[in-house]
Parts: C-alpha cells; sequence; structure tokens
C-alpha cells in the first residue's frame, strides 16, 4: 500500500500549465479546501488539536489545543503539485514557541516546495522530503536573517557547486516577530529556484535533488519507490513546527516552461 501511494505520488503532474499568467489565490479565507493536513503521528487529513484553523480570514498554526508539542510537526499541503511557478505568502508569528519544542523552533516556521505528497509520509515521519524557504524573527541575540534554504532529504548547487550543508544562508535582514513579511519563491523546475524577502532577491540556487541518505526526512523511500533523485514539481506545504504563525494572501502564478533566469 505504501509503495502504492508513493508511486501515485511520483505520478502527479503539475496541475496549471494551461490556466494562463495570472496570479491565483490558493486559501480561500474561510476554510482549508485545497489543502491537505499531514501531522506527525497522526493519520493523513487528521487536524490535531485545530492545529491549523482560519479565523478573520487568516489561516492560522495554534497550539491552545496541546498539552505538549511532543514532536508533532505538521504541514499543511497543496493538493495539487506544482513545477514552474511564483509562490508568495505574508507571515506573522504571534505567542510563544511549545516549551518541549526544541530551541531552534522559536521564531521559526516556513514553508516548502517541491515537496513529496502527504500520502507518501511515514505516520511518523516529521518533515517531508523538500526545500524549505524558511522564517525566522529577531530574538534580540544578534542578526537573525529570514528566507534562508532548509533542505530536509535534499541537496541543491550554487554556481555548480554541490551543496550538502542542511541550511544556506539569505542576505535577507532580521525581522521583528509581529511584523507581517512577504515571502515569495520563484520555482523553475530543477534549473532555478530564487528566494525574495518583501519583493527583494535574497537567495537563488539551482538543480535540486532528493539525498537518499538523509534520515530528517526519508527520501529513500521515495527512491525506493522509483523516484528520479532530480527534483522538478512538487506540492507546497505550510509548516507547523512548535511556533504559532499565521499566513495570508496566499497566492501562486504560473510560469512558462522555458522561463528560468541564467
Amino acid at each position: 500500500m505504501i509503495r502504492h501511494l508513493l508511486l501515485m505520488a511520483l505520478a502527479a503532474a503539475p496541475s496549471f500549465t494551461a490556466l494562463g499568467q495570472e496570479w491565483i489565490s490558493l486559501f480561500n479565507g474561510k476554510n482549508l479546501d485545497g489543502w491537505t493536513i499531514k501531522i506527525s503521528k497522526h493519520p493523513l487529513g487528521e487536524n490535531f488539536a485545530n492545529t491549523f484553523h482560519v479565523e478573520d480570514g487568516i489561516l492560522k498554526v495554534s497550539y491552545d489545543g496541546y498539552d505538549k508539542f511532543d514532536s508533532q510537526y505538521g504541514h499543511l499541503y497543496t493538493n495539487a503539485s506544482y513545477s514552474h511557478y511564483i509562490f508568495r505568502v505574508e507571515y506573522r508569528f504571534t505567542g510563544k514557541m511549545m516549551p518541549d519544542a526544541p530551541h531552534y523552533v522559536n521564531l521559526n516556521s516556513g514553508f516548502m516546495v517541491h515537496s513529496q505528497s502527504p500520502q507518501s509520509l511515514r505516520l511518523d515521519q516529521s518533515f517531508p522530503s523538500s526545500l524549505e524557504l524558511q522564517f525566522l524573527a529577531d530574538e534580540g541575540k544578534g542578526p537573525r536573517s529570514t528566507g534562508n534554504l532548509c533542505t530536509p532529504g535534499t541537496h541543491v548547487e550554487q554556481d555548480g557547486v554541490l551543496k550538502t550543508q542542511h541550511i544556506l544562508k539569505s542576505s535577507a535582514p532580521t525581522f521583528p516577530a509581529e511584523e507581517w513579511v512577504k515571502a515569495e519563491i520563484e520555482v523553475h523546475g530543477h534549473d532555478l529556484l530564487i528566494h525574495r524577502i518583501n519583493g527583494v532577491e535574497v537567495l537563488r540556487y539551482q538543480h535540486p535533488r532528493l539525498d537518499p541518505e538523509c534520515t530528517i526526512a526519508p527520501a529513500s523511500d521515495l527512491v525506493a519507490a522509483g523516484a528520479d533523485l532530480k527534483l522538478s514539481s512538487g506540492h507546497i506545504a505550510l509548516q507547523a513546527e512548535g511556533q504559532p504563525v499565521w499566513f495570508r494572501n496566499i497566492e501562486i502564478k504560473p510560469l512558462p516552461q522555458d522561463s528560468s533566469k541564467n
């Protein structure tokens, strides 16, 4: 059954190449239609303790219903898979991190692209194999740039050099926790990905690939099911990793297949 789900996920094609080049809202401001929840240690689709919910037109990640975090990392996945596009969202941190979450979770969240499908995750898997545009905010301890790249189950290249570290730092400034920040990624399949914060480019990289040896997100499952190591498409996923965060203005714009920049 697991292998069947993985193969189905690998066969999923980008969904909107024929829709033109206008911005499309992925969030209706009312509910989670068009999205699928997967929280570690819980079945697919179970919104444990109302982690993801909509209030006043804002998509909120909340831990009000948790007794403890207990490594229950969660992600909210688009039902569709995408390849060439620009995705943008505004985020704002609020409240306090869960006391038993790892220290790095403080004022930390993000979204994933080129992600494996939620159907293909193990029950207790914390993170999908993907590329994360990381959100960070000021802890009062010095510079803490937002818009970094984290690579659970993946590697990328920069200017022809393979990068195997988990985090690639961006050039973005440090923002206060309560401030709304616009995060954007421009994705050209396997060829090029660009991070922007408030409209300014802060990071670019190329040629993402699966890392079968990674234990953070077991890409070995995907490879065993027949996945190409080269990442060219995948789902988008909003993160819930122990820090309350709000999302709004969640939009995507399709790009032509031959639009990559050097």
